[in-house]
């Protein structure tokens, strides 16, 4: 990849991580369409550039992060992240191949786009309003629900801020819940793809080049993604899901119509 195709996949990863429009998605779907091919690279880059987007978060909540006295939010992010580890080592490989599919991002942005219209009406009178409220049970429950994120195009943010309203969880205290959420799961996830990638080609991280673009992505990433979660909370608080909904299912009509035109493979 060049310097520019390293700064624009940055650019759409810190934009779009928090959002309910799959990261992911848009990731495949950029490089797609700006030619990069499918190599080993580009298919840790894509995982690893979400590490940038994920330390936004610490940094814009590192009151909450480095409060070591509180034990109980430390464990509450550990239960949640287990579900994705479990499967995320379970389903590797055939995640690793939907990856690849633009067909299976199209449908499952058509899929969340739908729900997404409906989601504000079908969880109402939310009890919990604060992160402290939030059990246990709770925290494992909106871990499974991220694990819907596995199929590209689905949002890992969508898919764990409506577990979170379904556990009667507030917008805003599910959106923040589901951003502390990310950091243990994207770590995880980096860090077992950068090792599966140096066990079975050490070259990847050996190339100056891909270090250079890796290191590149992620600070592009982390400053889009700053501006993203403060734009993110005070627009769902107004305005909810509805607006992301009809953006999903207008972006996978255009992506079956590209796709079906062969511009995008």
């Amino acid at each position: 990849m060049s310097i520019v195709e390293t700064i624009i996949l940055a650019i759409v990863e810190g934009l779009t991580e928090f959002l309910p429009i799959s990261s992911t998605g848009h990731l495949i779907v950029t490089s797609s369409l700006m030619g990069i091919g499918k190599d080993d690279f580009t298919k840790l880059f894509e995982v690893a550039v979400q590490l940038g987007a994920i330390l936004a978060v610490v940094v814009l909540y590192w009151k909450k992060f480095f409060d070591f006295s509180r034990i109980k939010f430390y464990f509450k992010l550990i239960i949640g992240v287990i579900p994705a580890i479990i499967l995320g080592l379970l389903f590797s490989k055939k995640i690793d191949a939907l990856l690849e599919s633009p067909l299976t991002v199209a449908i499952t942005m058509l899929i969340g786009g739908i729900i997404l219209l409906f989601v504000d009406g079908l969880f109402k009178n939310p009890t919990i309003d604060d992160e402290n409220e939030i059990s246990n049970g709770k925290s494992f429950v909106i871990g499974v629900w991220q694990c819907l994120a596995m199929i590209p195009g689905t949002s890992r943010s969508a898919a764990s801020i409506i577990g979170g309203m379904q556990q009667k969880l507030t917008r805003k205290v599910a959106a923040e819940f589901s951003f502390f959420l990310a950091v243990p799961t994207m770590f995880a996830a980096t860090g077992y793809k950068l090792y599966k990638a140096y066990k079975e080609n050490p070259e990847l991280l050996h190339n100056h080049a891909n270090i250079h673009a890796l290191i590149i992505g992620n600070i592009v990433a982390f400053i889009i993604a700053m501006l993203a979660i403060k734009f993110f909370i005070g627009f769902l608080q107004k305005h909810g899901f509805k607006l992301f909904g009809y953006y999903r299912i207008i972006a996978s009509i255009i992506l079956l119509i590209l796709i079906w035109k062969g511009i995008v493979q």
